[in-house]
């Protein structure tokens, strides 16, 4: 089956909550609506930033429905259906196909392990096999499921195994081995680049399209990071990628889930507290990083008046 890769960013959302931990569905097509707005190629729903671990099975369902219903194909909706039990993936996945998703994803599992690529590639075989019709990505993101297979022999292995199999989320900072998954067998799979503080290094290696929590608020300045790049102008891509790195360092002192959902509260957006195991921010934590970023003039270039 052959697959398109995707140019462009995808934001990878944050999921609405009320006060109460409930959901709060009714601000997703608001949500979406900016990330439209933004020039964002697509939506991914119920990852990290998005809590889907955090969240039942019938929870990601309506947080999928909302975000299909809400995109009307302005944009790509990919789903993520990563769960420790690999039936409530396969069900999940299956709803992502019925709704109308672009695509879907899936981390490891994260309590019982998967032993080797092999294992690995058996348990993504089944989940892929439950919506064989949609573009299938292996979501890598070692520091959360403590996963670090190694993703050539994934590809080698599973690019035989999972006829539907599009690419891989790649979220690590070993660049190299993106590199090499990027153009195994003259580009066959979409590698999307998943560590928004190495956008720039991934662009100069060939990354076409990248996922990120940090493109929901400051899209504009990643895509204007990729315009310099593309058109030769390295100075000014550093200059711009340099200041998104200033913010995420700024922010990456606290819990960067929490953190990223109050600067979204910052820029007007509510979207509610986190769940346990994740934290709130506290008043105190708010005002401090609100001081941090005020300082290095964030609101002014991520909200140009």
């Amino acid at each position: 089956m052959k697959h398109e890769h995707i140019e462009g960013l995808i934001a990878a959302a944050f999921t609405p909550f009320h006060g109460d931990g409930s959901l709060n569905l009714e601000l997703i097509p608001a949500l979406t609506d900016k990330l439209v707005k933004d020039g964002l190629k697509g939506i991914f729903v119920c990852g990290s930033n998005g809590e889907g671990p955090n969240m039942t099975t019938e929870e990601r369902m309506l947080v999928a429905e909302a975000f299909v219903k809400a995109a009307r194909k302005r944009l790509l909706i990919i789903v993520h259906v990563g769960h420790s039990s690999i039936a409530e993936s396969r069900k999940l996945a299956a709803h992502a196909a019925s709704i109308g998703a672009d695509a879907f994803s899936s981390v490891a599992a994260f309590y019982f392990k998967p032993t080797s690529v092999q294992v690995l590639a058996d348990c993504m075989a089944d989940i892929a096999s439950a919506a064989p019709t949609l573009p299938f990505y292996y979501y890598h993101i070692p520091t959360l499921t403590g996963v670090g297979m190694d993703m050539m022999e994934f590809l080698e292995i599973a690019g035989s195994r999972i006829p539907n199999l599009a690419g891989i989320k790649y979220t690590s900072s070993t660049i190299h081995e993106y590199q090499s998954c990027f153009n195994y067998q003259n580009g066959r799979f979409d590698v999307l680049f998943g560590f928004d503080e190495l956008l720039l290094p991934a662009l100069a290696v060939g990354a076409r399209g990248a996922i990120g929590s940090t493109y929901t608020f400051a899209a504009p300045l990643y895509l204007q990071t990729k315009a310099y790049f593309e058109k030769g102008d390295i100075k000014a891509a550093q200059q711009q990628h340099l200041f998104m790195v200033e913010v995420i360092r700024i922010f990456a002192k606290y819990p960067p889930i929490p953190a990223q959902k109050a600067i979204m509260k910052m820029l007007g957006w509510d979207l509610g507290p986190c769940r346990l195991p994740l934290t709130t921010f506290t008043p105190a934590q708010y005002d401090k990083l609100y001081q941090e970023l005020e300082a290095i003039s964030f609101f002014q270039k991520v909200q140009p008046s």
